[in-house]
């Protein structure tokens, strides 16, 4: 690869939100390409791509990818403050084993068929930078199709909850949903509860959902009713706040309602229902 003595500037990304506009006080970033070794490992390190000890740089070949990467990454708004995150959870990206192109059909498909903005893909990538590696036959779209048939919406809004179910092949989906068949849900209310909170499907059924609903059946004696007007139990921590509360509740000989038991904060709860 030919090294170019450039500057590319770019506009960094302020924020996960939807805006595009940057703040009117941020300034802008540049992208060097030096014909200098030292440089660009300096470069590199600044930003947090290649560790700062020389010791462990990288091979000299393997610069020139690994500036193109980072160009390419830059080039689709990513600011500096999440070349750390991105090295962290998906170091492929910037390995001499895989070429950054095959990611634009992932590009287009966030851009085109899930219909984020340029703001929400770049926010999708941050939360969810393996999203780059998916195959978008494979994965994204089907997963994409299955989640609206579940009425699932505003997934392109960057959240942590939406990048990651995205990035989800849609048996995992599935099992989810027949889990919820399976302790009493009817199609349409497991959809709707999947709708309502697609968290869910990052719960793993054996170590999440199906212990909190046994100790909702037998031990607090609740009805399935009650789960189906609060399915957000299933997001709450069954050690640190379900089975507490549950068992400070029962000393005291008071049954609240699953929203009133877990919706409050531990100040408001415990002043209320003193030890």
């Amino acid at each position: 690869m030919a090294t170019v003595t450039a500057s590319l500037r770019l506009q960094p990304l302020s924020s996960l939100s939807s805006s595009s506009s940057p703040p009117p006080s941020s300034r802008p970033l540049y992208l060097k390409f030096n014909t200098s070794h030292r440089e660009n490992l300096r470069y590199l390190s600044s930003l947090g791509v290649i560790p700062q000890n020389p010791r462990l740089a990288p091979a000299v070949d393997n610069l020139p990818h690994i500036l193109s990467a980072v160009n390419f990454l830059k080039s689709n708004g990513i600011s500096d403050e999440y070349f750390p995150r991105l090295v962290y959870l998906c170091p492929q990206l910037f390995s001499p084993t895989f070429s950054i192109s095959e990611t634009d059909p992932v590009f287009d498909f966030l851009a085109g068929e899930l219909g984020a903005s340029a703001a929400e893909s770049r926010g999708m990538i941050v939360n969810c930078p393996s999203i780059l590696l998916s195959d978008v036959e494979y994965c994204l779209r089907p997963t994409l199709v299955y989640l609206k048939e579940l009425g699932v919406k505003n997934l392109n809004r960057a959240s942590k909850t939406n990048a990651h179910v995205l990035n989800t092949r849609v048996e995992k989906l599935r099992a989810k949903m027949r889990f919820l068949k399976s302790i009493g849900f009817e199609h349409e209310e497991a959809a709707r509860v999947c709708g309502r909170i697609p968290a869910i499907f990052g719960y793993s059924v054996e170590d999440n959902l199906r212990p909190k609903f046994e100790f909702l059946v037998y031990d607090m004696e609740r009805e399935l009713e009650e789960l189906k007007k609060f399915p957000q139990y299933f997001g709450f921590s069954l050690g640190k706040r379900i089975k507490p509360r549950h068992w400070h509740l029962k000393k005291k000989g008071v049954r609240l309602s699953l929203s009133r038991m877990l919706m409050w904060g531990d100040h408001k709860f415990y002043s209320k229902w003193k030890p």
